[in-house]
């Protein structure tokens, strides 16, 4: 019976979960999806991706949002916790036939009230800009598939560029194009441009500028994502062969790479700060790699499947100065602080005085989250005990334990500090506590055997300074803010069809001789970190995971996507509308009710 009652725990959908800033409630008046409502059959198709832009008008309410079921495309206006999801009236609403929408993206440089630039990638393998506000189709790219065949697994603006950007096939090719351009009507031919361990780069060769501007042919099997890094400076990869491959865009350097534990990578995202990149993939693992450093600094399991998106928090990443905060504020006070406008504005230029010598001491929780073929969510802290290891912890450091949220994992026979898993230490102590682990297994600290200079070469052909320099020049200055069957894993890697111009140098990997070595430690040589909150949230395998400044945005290949409120952001008078029977007083307490 106790097992009955455990499995059927196990399998309910969780709407609320409770982390160090307080309770995240899914919003059901706020759950977007196809008008009808009808859970999507997802048998055999492409994951549900989910896309927002601000345009910025008038109205105060300018967020949109962008969804793929099927062979469908939706364009809402999102009004997030504020009110309810309008589904019966799309702002613009495309079924398209014989192919179906994988990905998608929104330049968020052009985007006005009247007019926004959204690339759309297919299954076929070709590229449509869209205007969906216009409602109108600007152009196709590849119509004809000349330039490739495979399906398209991630589009992306160049950073900083209204007409650049950048697309990724299953073939394991990356392209770069111009919007100004046309792509041809035969065949492109190229020359190789730069050429390196398992990559190669290619321009074309054209009498007239033609797209694309550059063919990226990138390791063994598809190329399932890339991202750029905060300043656009850099792009990280991660393949279908295992490999996170991260490249100076511009000068076409490959910085560093990483394998993963086994099979393929399927996500990754950097750090607010640039200084940290996470993978997910077919090793049920995410991964974190120092970009200074080029090395594996921890793995987090949590997940019992896949997983398919990592992304960080930007609005719960802390940096405390050395100066321990009192927390006897209102609780309004408290959320204000964690999840103000001002936060995720500033987090980048606080979080680089880590590294200055002549700033105070500060301390740094970097909060990232994933999720998975599993339906489960989980939220991951990175704290200074995994981030730097070998450093004497200072006061001012021992505050980062406000940021611990749970206790340790059943078994392992660690009390944790007060009722709420917080300890807060003062000036007068004269030992501080320990940190908690971050939630990490208390075994061996970071290897140094993989850390390496991020010192990168300074002599660059000319030719690819020549090529960077035009294809770039268009770029702008900004601040907008931007358990499953393991031996089934390793058979999802598929060789790309051959290519006489595919100079890549074809280095066979043994993961044998990988494991073990800086390039793929093993687990007991690193950290293991353990998910603050695991809840299951969807009946189907989750695809999305957003973070917004005052919610999470979550979707599942069901086609729901769904908003889960940040503590204190729902507000009591909004909710009001629309509710004139109950008086504000009254509504309250049933809140608090509900709560409890």
């Amino acid at each position: 019976m106790a097992a009955e009652g455990g499995g059927k725990e196990m399998n309910e959908i969780k709407t609320q979960f409770t982390t160090r800033e307080g309770l995240y409630k899914l919003l059901s008046h706020s759950e977007y999806s196809r008008p009808n409502r009808v859970p999507f059959n997802s048998q055999g198709s492409n994951p549900v991706r989910v896309s927002f832009v601000n345009v910025n008008d008038q109205s105060g309410n300018g967020d949109r949002l962008c969804f793929n079921v099927g062979r469908e495309l939706y364009f809402y206006i999102y009004k997030g916790v504020r009110k309810a999801a309008d589904l019966s009236k799309p702002i613009d609403k495309r079924i398209y036939k014989g192919t179906q929408p994988t990905c998608h993206d929104f330049n968020h440089l052009t985007a006005t009230a009247e007019s926004v630039s959204l690339l759309v990638g297919f299954s076929a393998g070709q590229v449509q800009l869209i205007d969906p506000i216009k409602k109108e189709t600007s152009k196709l790219f590849n119509e004809e598939r000349l330039i490739d065949k495979s399906r398209v697994t991630c589009v992306k603006w160049v950073p900083g560029s209204e007409s650049l950007f950048l697309v990724a096939h299953s073939s394991g090719n990356m392209y770069l194009y111009n919007v100004e351009h046309t792509c041809g009507t035969t065949a492109p031919h190229y020359q190789l441009l730069k050429q390196g361990e398992s990559f190669a780069v290619h321009t074309c060769k054209s009498k007239s500028t033609r797209n694309p501007l550059l063919k990226w042919t990138v390791g063994e099997g598809a190329l399932n994502e890339f991202a750029f890094s905060p300043d656009g400076k850099f792009l990280a990869c991660v393949s279908q062969d295992g490999f996170l491959r991260v490249f100076n865009f511009d000068s076409v350097e490959l910085h560093g790479t990483m394998k993963s534990y086994f099979g393929g990578l399927l996500c990754v995202c950097w750090s607010p700060d640039g200084k940290y990149i996470v993978t997910g993939g077919e090793d049920d693992l995410v991964t974190v790699w120092s970009f200074v450093d080029c090395r594996v600094i921890a793995r987090g399991h949590g997940h019992k499947s896949w997983v398919s998106v990592v992304a960080f928090d930007p609005y719960t990443t802390s940096v405390e100065e050395s100066d321990p905060m009192e927390f006897s504020g209102s609780d309004e006070d408290f959320q204000d602080l964690h999840f103000g406008r001002d936060r995720a504005n500033s987090t980048q230029s606080r979080l680089s005085k880590r590294n200055s010598t002549d700033s105070r001491p500060v301390s740094v929780t970097y909060r990232f989250g994933s999720v998975g073929q599993d339906t489960q969510l989980c939220l991951w802290d990175l704290t200074e005990d995994i981030l730097f290891p070998h450093q004497p912890l200072s006061r001012a450091r021992t505050h980062t334990n406000v940021m611990n949220a749970t206790s340790p994992p059943a078994g392992s026979g660690g009390t944790n500090p007060g009722s709420n898993g917080n300890s807060i230490t003062t000036p007068g102590n004269s030992v501080p506590p320990p940190l908690p682990r971050s939630n990490s297994l208390p075994h061996s600290a970071v290897s140094n055997a993989g850390s390496k200079s991020s010192v990168m070469d300074g002599a660059i052909a000319s030719g690819v300074s020549k090529f960077a320099t035009l294809s770039l020049h268009d770029r702008k200055e900004r601040h907008h803010e931007k358990d499953h069957k393991r031996n089934h894993s390793m058979g999802h890697i598929s060789s790309k069809s051959s290519d006489k111009l595919n100079l890549v140098t074809k280095t066979k990997t043994d993961p044998a001789k990988t494991l073990g070595t800086p390039l793929c430690p093993r687990m007991e040589d690193v950290p293991l970190l353990e998910p603050l909150i695991c809840k299951k949230i969807a009946h189907e395998r989750l695809t999305v995971l957003i973070f917004l400044e005052d919610c999470i945005v979550t979707a599942c290949q069901e086609g729901f996507i769904c908003t889960w409120a940040r503590p204190g952001k729902v507000g009591t008078s909004k909710l009001l509308s629309g509710c004139n029977l109950l008086t504000r007083k009254t509504f309250q307490l049933l809140l608090d009710l509900i709560d409890l």
